[in-house]
């Protein structure tokens, strides 16, 4: 492997499965926005997210997507790619979650003493497959893009990496 000044993960199918139902998650967001009137006929919950952004709505969503990923933080199930840490870099988490779910998680498998940042949904202005949550987060480390590593295991999350000119690798190649 590449040394890197810092490293950092995605959270949820990356070091943690968080035990989160996402379609009781979708009906969530849907009746918040259906009892404003919006039609969310098949949109996702990346959609309801932006629909609700553009409707002054953001952060009723965001709060009830929250509260099921806390929850699910609490159950999370550690996966293998967790017990290559500590590392001899730092290391940080960028994640689509909630911080504070996020952080539950790490506390949970005892992750939380290996990882020197946490950047969640609700950290920064964007979400990834923007890059700059994944910029703040290498920001946080001390560390350039240039010699920073993204492990993830999403388009998303490569998305995120290319354009914000980080090395990225699949969950599936560390593992």
């Amino acid at each position: 492997m590449t040394e890197y000044d810092a490293i950092v993960y995605d959270l949820d199918g990356t070091l943690v499965r968080l035990d989160v139902d996402w379609g009781a998650v979708a009906e969530r967001c849907a009746a918040i926005l259906r009892a404003r009137g919006h039609d969310v006929s098949n949109a996702d919950i990346w959609e309801m997210r932006e629909l609700a952004a553009a409707n002054g709505l953001l952060d009723r969503v965001d709060d009830a997507i929250a509260e099921f990923e806390r929850e699910g933080a609490r159950s999370a199930r550690r996966l293998a790619l967790a017990d290559e840490l500590p590392h001899s870099v730092p290391v940080g988490v960028c994640s689509l979650n909630c911080a504070a779910a996020c952080r539950i998680a790490l506390e949970l498998h005892g992750i939380d003493r290996h990882v020197d940042a946490v950047v969640g949904r609700d950290s920064h202005e964007t979400v990834k497959p923007d890059p700059e949550p994944l910029l703040h987060a290498v920001d946080l480390l001390g560390a350039e893009p240039s010699a920073a590593l993204f492990v993830g295991d999403s388009d998303s999350d490569r998305n995120a990496a290319a354009a914000a000119g980080i090395d990225f690798q699949w969950v599936e190649d560390r593992v």
